[in-house]
């Protein structure tokens, strides 16, 4: 019986690894129960949720907030107990319910403030109030120590009291007792021991009859003699009975208080929802974490495009060993939706097919998987695999017999919402009549408009993955230098299987492998061959390619720096000279002024005497407000003849009179500015551009902002 996740497939894809791993992060038995029965589902809209929410708890554990550490016990003894009149919680389920309540509290706290943030796990709290209420009926019972108070009620106070007071008075009459028998050499080496938690002396078997009371017990080898003192016994059947009472008070105690917290039920078994709900959420955030784990876009059109995406079993082994792990890039749309990977063996084919089936299988279980998070994917409805040597004793069928089955239902079920994953496809049986089969079954699964990643070494399958419009080849890529395996794939051509160089390296003699080259058909020799070289060539232009961006990314950053430093050292050079020239003037000036200064006479009594000075400061000053003011001027010019602003509207004039007004104008003519009024005598006309002087100032105007006056 096959699913639209059978359990095979999850088998081939190895998800039941990525489960253990999981189930270590739990910390309930329930949310254990849900990782054990994990599976993927094609409930679209649960599946996004649940995505959603690991990925909100995993940006809380990113931001470092103050989270409240998931540490409880289930309440699942509780919640059967409190609904039953007159039932009695132990002192180990209070604290349990204490524990809860504040934990609870903790996380309604953190997410009071935080429901934008954080919406779909503060939509957890809907049930959940912020109460100490629970906390408070426990605490006025049990201690710190988690013992019923000697206060809890005025009975039990005095009971203990009673207690202590028989127990001081045993001490002592046994103390009194021992020391006496001590004297008399009649004890053991221990003197005392305890007895049904009865304090009894250990006295020697020859001197029992020397003591008087109960004989409770002997030593295994007879030479001992366990008596309670006479003086004790009633004070020790008195003392039983108080613990009796005590016990009984306790009981009457723990019953009252468990009809108080009755009454919070619905309270309580919301804190067990919602904490054995985050267990679950929890692990598997903790499970990203180790994984580098992040959500993709969840895409509602059928497309897949993984990027920087890691087999994370094959990443985690990697790691321990110390061994780098490669990402790898694959995408699936309508346009190249069977995707056919070639290439050398233990190159890596098996590993990116199983990749994306165990990728999207853990994402359809609700679990954040290793890629990166520009990546995007859609669901499926179902995901089919074959994959490996497969045979069934049970019903005595082959490899080949196993697959032919396989591959019956996939004809059957395959829709344009699966994604069919197929290792090795159409082994097992000739490669000449398997290979004709494979490519038929290929065309079958293409009209279904499923989405496959498919394995093969065969040519044919290649091919008519070239030619099919939605079908696109693939390859691992092979160092023909080193001749090893490079474990990156390559979209968009197939590769060569590297038969024979694979052979080289493992250590085949020549010999034998240029002998099987003699024993093939030409044109297969040809054609490896020819993939062989086009995989060379493509992994030479692709290296020229890398250099060649690299050294334009360091031109083009280069070039930015000098730009940036250049127009830097402008703007200072600029800055420079402006208070260059503006410290200048200022040096003129006061040299002027210190020329009036030096000229002043303050010593003559004549009354005129420093009248030509003063003449001369108010010519100067004169002088000088009279280049501000033609500074301001030239300054005008300049922004009506390049005004920023609307210019303003002109009167009204026809075209053939204004071509005819400019044509007039030569050396010498006098013009007006259009924009400020101003009237000016041409200098030079080159062209368009005419040279006027206005007053002390020379400008090149264009031709049609002028107006010839005469």
């Amino acid at each position: 019986m096959f699913s639209p996740f059978d359990a095979q497939t999850l088998i081939d894809l190895e998800f039941p690894a990525i489960k253990s791993w999981l189930e270590k992060y739990a910390i309930g038995p329930t949310a254990i129960g849900r990782i054990q029965q994990l599976e993927p589902s094609n409930d679209f809209q649960l599946v996004e949720q649940e995505l959603l929410k690991s990925n909100e708890l995993l940006a809380v554990r990113k931001a470092g907030e103050t989270f409240p550490q998931l540490d409880f016990e289930e309440l699942t003894e509780e919640l059967k107990l409190l609904p039953i009149k007159n039932s009695v919680l132990s002192q180990e389920g209070f604290y349990r319910l204490s524990k809860a309540s504040d934990l609870c509290n903790q996380l309604v706290y953190f997410f009071d403030k935080r429901e934008k943030d954080y919406p779909l796990l503060y939509s957890l709290f809907s049930d959940i109030e912020y109460t100490k209420e629970v906390i408070e009926k426990i605490d006025h019972v049990f201690d710190k120590t988690w013992k019923v108070k000697d206060n809890a009620s005025s009975l039990l106070s005095e009971i203990r009291n009673e207690i202590k007071v028989l127990r001081n008075q045993i001490n002592r009459n046994f103390d009194r007792e021992m020391k006496k028998l001590i004297r008399e050499n009649v004890l053991g080496d221990t003197r005392e021991t305890f007895y049904n938690d009865r304090r009894v002396l250990t006295v020697l078997a020859s001197h029992k009859r020397m003591v008087s009371g109960n004989v409770v017990g002997s030593s295994k080898t007879g030479s001992l003699v366990y008596i309670e003192p006479q003086i004790n016994v009633e004070l020790n059947n008195e003392l039983e009975l108080q613990i009796d009472e005590e016990r009984k008070e306790i009981y009457r105690i723990l019953k009252l208080l468990t009809a108080e917290i009755a009454v919070f039920l619905p309270l309580i078994t919301a804190y067990q929802s919602v904490l054995t709900e985050l267990d679950f959420i929890n692990a598997k955030t903790r499970l990203a974490l180790e994984l580098d784990g992040h959500l993709p876009g969840i895409v509602r059109q059928m497309n897949v495009e993984l990027i920087d995406a890691y087999h994370p079993i094959l990443w985690k082994s990697n790691k321990l060993l110390g061994k780098p792990t490669f990402p790898q890039r694959i995408q699936l749309h309508q346009k190249s939706r069977m995707l056919v990977i070639s290439g050398p063996n233990a190159g890596g084919k098996s590993i990116t097919l199983k990749t994306v089936g165990l990728l999207q299988v853990m994402l359809q279980s609700g679990l954040l998987i290793p890629v990166h998070p520009n990546s995007k994917i859609c669901f499926f409805q179902q995901v089919l695999s074959d994959i490996g040597d497969n045979q069934s004793i049970e019903n005595e069928l082959s490899t080949y017999s196993y697959r032919l089955k396989r591959m019956k239902h996939f004809l059957k079920v395959t829709n344009r919402r699966t994604l069919l994953l197929l290792d090795e496809f159409g082994t097992g049986s000739d490669p000449d009549l398997g290979g004709a089969l494979a490519e038929v079954f290929f065309e079958e699964l293409y009209k279904t408009e499923c989405f496959s990643v498919i394995t093969t070494h065969y040519a044919n399958i290649k091919l008519k993955a070239d030619q099919l419009p939605h079908a696109v080849n693939g390859c691992m890529l092979f160092d023909t230098e080193t001749l090893e395996p490079l474990y990156r794939f390559n979209l968009g051509q197939p590769g060569s299987s590297f038969t024979f160089e694979v052979a080289q390296i493992n250590g085949i003699p020549q010999r034998i492998i240029n002998e099987a080259k003699l024993r093939l058909d030409d044109r297969k020799v040809k054609m490896d061959h020819l993939l062989n070289e086009l995989q060379k060539e493509k992994n030479y232009f692709e290296r020229l390619n890398n250099e060649h961006r690299e050294a334009q990314e360091a031109a083009d950053e280069a070039r930015t720096y000098f730009l940036e430093k250049k127009k830097h050292l402008e703007k200072r050079l600029l800055a420079q000279q402006e208070l260059t020239d503006k410290n200048n003037k200022w040096l003129i000036l006061g040299k002027k002024m210190q020329s009036f200064i030096d000229r002043y006479n303050s010593n003559s009594k004549k009354k005129d005497v420093n009248k030509p000075l003063l003449d001369d400061v108010r010519t100067f000053i004169a002088m000088e407000r009279g280049k501000t003011e033609e500074s301001k001027r030239k300054e005008k010019l300049k922004a009506a003849i390049n005004p920023v602003a609307k210019p303003a509207k002109k009167k009204k004039s026809t075209p053939e009179k204004d071509e005819f007004q400019q044509q007039k104008i030569v050396v010498g003519s006098t013009v007006k500015l259009i924009a400020t009024k101003q009237s000016g005598t041409v200098e030079e006309v080159v062209g368009n551009q005419i040279t006027v002087e206005f007053g002390f100032l020379r400008m090149k105007v264009e031709r049609e902002k002028l107006m010839w006056i005469r």
